[in-house]
């Protein structure tokens, strides 16, 4: 019988495990799709609004080639074309609601439902207007010029940094989704907020699904919405990454 792990629900939010069960069931639902067998999802035992119960990882250090299998899997992952922007239902990113709804257009949902929502929960009455005023200037610019950049949408992990992926001698497994669906650079972006994930991975990943030629633009830019949640959990450690993505959406010149 395999191993399982008991995760307790801390967030205060009752229907944040079952969010996160349903991401995960999504994701191992696509990747079965795409044909990825190296990159895996826990299996779920049961969810409550207490606890979920999962198999339990025994995970090992990423190498090389652990990494590569990550990276090949997700470009097949994200390769497969959805027919919306969004989600169906709002669910959580770590210990933060994260608003979804299906849009037609993904500049829209991103300046809306992700940068605006941020925003709109600073505390910080002179910040939070500060920010509000740069949004509401460049946000239309911005959404078009996204819009521009982002060809389809592919479901995406949404919280993909190194915490939320774990090796094994078989590959990767992935935990913690925050899952929607929109631009695969979105996940790309944010495994290089926290400590990148290694060469290997990056040339493994363009040489299956290369990104596109404005990624280091939209690397800043979609952090922003990452920073902007940890400002408004943690505090100002996090504001001049803030800083950094208000600025590169004003450098777009749009």
């Amino acid at each position: 019988m395999a191993e399982r792990h008991l995760k307790i629900n801390t967030t205060g939010y009752a229907d944040a495990l079952l969010c996160e069960a349903e991401g995960l069931e999504c994701l191992r639902s696509a990747l079965t799709q795409a044909g990825v067998s190296t990159v895996r999802i826990p299996d779920v035992f049961s969810v409550s609004e207490r606890g979920l119960e999962m198999s339990e990882i025994s995970p090992c250090p990423a190498e090389e080639r652990t990494l590569v299998l990550l990276a090949e899997g997700l470009a097949s992952l994200h390769s497969v074309k959805q027919s919306r922007f969004g989600w169906e239902s709002d669910n959580y990113i770590g210990l933060s609601p994260q608003p979804n709804g299906w849009h037609e257009t993904w500049g829209e949902f991103f300046v809306g439902r992700r940068l605006k929502y941020q925003v709109d929960k600073i505390r910080d009455t002179n910040l939070k207007r500060r920010f509000s005023h740069r949004l509401a200037e460049y946000g239309p610019g911005l959404a078009d010029w996204l819009d521009a950049h982002c060809p389809y949408p592919s479901l995406l992990h949404g919280d993909l940094w190194n915490g939320n992926v774990l090796f094994d001698d078989a590959g990767a497994w992935l935990i913690d989704p925050a899952v929607y669906q929109g631009d695969r650079e979105v996940d790309l972006a944010m495994t290089e907020m926290f400590g990148a994930f290694g060469e290997a991975f990056y040339r493994a990943y363009d040489r299956c699904l290369p990104r596109t030629a404005v990624y280091d633009q939209k690397r800043a830019i979609y952090n922003l919405y990452h920073y902007l949640n940890h400002y408004n959990l943690f505090g100002p450690g996090y504001l001049s990454g803030c800083e950094r993505g208000f600025a590169a959406i004003e450098e777009l010149g749009v």
